[in-house]
């Protein structure tokens, strides 16, 4: 699932009223501001960790087209190959790789890697259904796996999408204490594999995990008046990747320029399309 839930509903509406929408702790010093691409620590091996307002290119319908000229761009894992990273890093950008590690997806090569025990209820996109985030040992080695995959194609960092199935109905007794034990996990996985991670939404959880990831990417807070909550990523040092859906940029980017957010407008398709602040 490319996007939140309620994001699913915010479109549903409009399309009704005939609109359309335009593991590890943080371990280093703050990021260097001096670095086009907010790295923090240029020796070999250290992990990319984006500054607050870097601007960035949210792209998953399809491979990436590499003409908007920012920093960041979060591209689809499994639909771009390494070629198509290298070729954004030729150009002086970071790369991060969009990865589903929620909800099964039969669309994807390794969908028969999931056992149907721990496949849930629909999550509202075709072909896709909640994962039983309590079962670690099942899931552990199949996102290994696919952070294998960002890792070998080049990818800078991960952005584990659908964190919060714990307040979702997902057809399973998801606690808030099953997802922390999950969100670090994944977050583990990242790191090991010398990879960055961002908390995609979850802002209920960011005073648990915000040292256990290195940025933020969040769906709507100004839209839903939640953007004070990203707060603490940036007070760490640590980027919010922000978009809103159907907020026009009149309405949200002086305030986001206030907390230091990265924000822009986006179409829900995620296509190349894209208004910055």
């Amino acid at each position: 699932m490319r996007y939140t839930v309620r994001a699913v509903l915010l479109a549903a509406a409009l399309a009704l009223a005939g609109c359309s929408a335009a593991g590890d702790g943080d371990g280093g010093r703050p990021p260097s501001a001096g670095s086009p691409s907010g790295t923090a620590d240029s020796s070999a091996g250290a992990r990319w960790r984006p500054r607050p307002g870097l601007a960035w290119q949210w792209q998953l319908d399809g491979r990436a087209d590499p003409s908007v000229d920012v920093p960041v761009y979060d591209i689809d894992g499994f639909e771009n190959t390494a070629a198509d990273v290298a070729r954004l890093h030729r150009d002086g950008r970071k790369v991060i790789c969009y990865v589903n590690v929620g909800a099964w997806e039969d669309f994807r090569p390794d969908e028969d890697a999931f056992p149907r025990s721990v496949l849930g209820d629909r999550n509202g996109w075709a072909g896709e259904r909640w994962l039983d985030i309590r079962k670690l040992s099942v899931l552990r080695p199949i996102m290994e796996r696919r952070f294998d995959m960002c890792r070998d194609k080049g990818f800078d960092a991960v952005e584990p999408d659908l964190v919060e199935g714990y307040a979702d109905e997902t057809g399973f007794p998801l606690t808030a204490r099953d997802q922390l034990r999950y969100n670090r996990m994944i977050a583990k996985i990242a790191h090991e594999r010398g990879l960055s991670v961002g908390l995609k939404n979850d802002l209920a959880q960011i005073p648990q995990l915000l040292s256990d990831f290195d940025f933020a990417v969040n769906e709507e807070c100004a839209q839903f008046g939640e953007c004070d909550r990203l707060t603490p990523f940036v007070a760490a040092g640590k980027a919010v990747f922000h978009v809103e859906y159907a907020q026009p940029t009149s309405s949200f980017c002086a305030r986001s320029r206030r907390l230091k957010l990265s924000s822009m407008q986006k179409k829900l398709e995620l296509g190349v399309w894209r208004k910055p602040c």
